[in-house]
């Protein structure tokens, strides 16, 4: 089944092929541009905690199988994939994020030998016990470096604080304990379980032939069984666990994460409702607001001071992050404006500011390689088209915004995270 996908808005279209395999093809032919990058994902992330297997069983996955799958997934019987892509010229790499996991690679010459790499090492998995102890090891590693770098504490202390029982408050890593219970037979469980052609997509972008994509999926991808792992969500309470969490750890200034818990929709809900909290961040707080300004002449925020949303099937977190010395102020000043706004309004010039900001942000990725492949594989997992963010900033209004404003920054559903210096003896 083939579909054209256009943007009457933007006057360009992208492609989106069921191939018989059961993947996904997104391809986004872009002229002028001499490089292409390809993404292959699937969407199993470090959220799926558990599942029902075919035969009705619940089957428990170990904190941190989904980042542990990803590491392995680049090993073969034949060696290591980056060595085959250092043949072709191509740079390649992965990531495992909370709710999926995606394998990529740009070049700019040897698009179809580097494509067939990619192919073959989504699809092959190769796992054994010798090979899955060793990398316990080398992620372990990675662990205890996680567990000791400020930016990474402040930000899952702070999923600790919002979530009870959701696995977003889980290190993606996992811990030390969890990865040692991870076998090659954990490893072919999941990948059997979500790396099911039906389950993923391959997205492509820039200078590439389609017939070429199209030739090597027919030669390379076996048709895959229908889907049978049964996602399980968590009923996460609307409440937070606690309002403020902190931990020491050597920093020269304090860091601080402000999250906001809102209630999660349907994907594509999420999808969009990620673009308004996205132009709320920045009318609530941006460069450009009376906050701001304050904040920063005050000397309780620097110029590292972001906002940023957090949203994926099950889960929808909004976030002020930065450096200050009174990271307790900038949480009241932050919640005193968010009630202010909820009570007198949003100010009519700072939404139409903000809103066209973000709009702009958006209209700038269409013209990326790399952000056409990445908005074509996420918003196929939420449920939607790559055009459908755009939409949504260009369409967004005062009033949803406003009934936004309300449902998803919620003060008493908001918490704070915050790492500062041991304190001296």
């Amino acid at each position: 089944m083939k579909e054209i996908i256009k943007s009457q808005r933007l006057g360009e279209e992208f492609l989106r092929i069921k191939h018989k395999s059961g993947l996904t093809l997104l391809l986004c032919p872009m002229k002028g541009y001499s490089s292409a990058y390809a993404l292959f994902g699937t969407e199993y992330g470090s959220v799926e905690s558990s599942f029902i297997d075919k035969d009705g069983a619940l089957v428990q996955i170990p904190a941190g199988t989904a980042h542990f799958l990803e590491h392995k997934m680049f090993e073969s019987e034949e060696g290591d994939a980056f060595a085959l892509y250092a043949k072709t010229g191509a740079s390649a790499n992965a990531y495992t994020s909370f709710d999926k996991t995606a394998y990529l690679f740009s070049c700019s010459d040897n698009f179809k030998e580097s494509l067939s790499i990619l192919m073959h090492l989504v699809t092959e998995p190769y796992f054994t016990p010798q090979t899955v102890e060793k990398e316990q090891g080398i992620i372990g590693q990675e662990i205890k470096m996680y567990d000791d770098s400020p930016e990474w504490r402040v930000m899952f202390n702070l999923m600790e604080a919002l979530f009870e029982k959701h696995p977003l408050k889980i290190d993606i890593a996992g811990t030390v304990d969890t990865i040692a219970q991870i076998t090659a037979d954990t490893l072919y469980t999941c990948y059997n379980a979500f790396y099911n052609l039906n389950n993923m997509a391959l997205a492509i972008a820039g200078n590439f032939e389609v017939q070429d994509v199209l030739d090597l999926a027919d030669e390379i991808l076996k048709p895959a069984e229908p889907m049978t792992a049964q996602r399980i969500l968590v009923d996460e309470p609307a409440q937070v666990v606690k309002h403020r969490v902190e931990q020491q750890l050597p920093v020269a200034t304090p860091l601080f994460q402000i999250g906001f818990k809102a209630v999660p929709k349907s994907k594509e809900e999420n999808l969009i409702n990620q673009v308004y909290d996205e132009i709320l961040l920045d009318t609530i707080a941006g460069e450009h607001t009376t906050l701001y300004r304050s904040m920063y002449d005050e000397g309780i925020i620097n110029s590292t001071f972001v906002g940023e949303v957090m949203a994926g099937r099950d889960f929808a977190v909004t976030l002020f992050e930065g450096e200050s010395r009174d990271p307790d102020k900038v949480y009241e000043a932050l919640c005193g404006e968010i009630r202010r706004m909820q009570r007198e309004g949003i100010d009519w010039d700072a939404f139409e500011r903000s809103r066209r900001a973000i709009y702009g942000r958006y209209l700038g990725m269409y013209a990326r390689v790399d952000s056409v492949a990445s908005l074509m594989l996420t918003t196929q997992f939420g449920g939607a088209d790559m055009y459908t963010v755009l939409e949504a900033a260009a369409g967004a209004t005062y009033e949803m915004l406003t009934a936004r404003l309300l449902e998803a920054f919620d003060p008493e559903r908001s918490a704070l995270s915050v790492v500062t210096a041991p304190k001296e003896a």
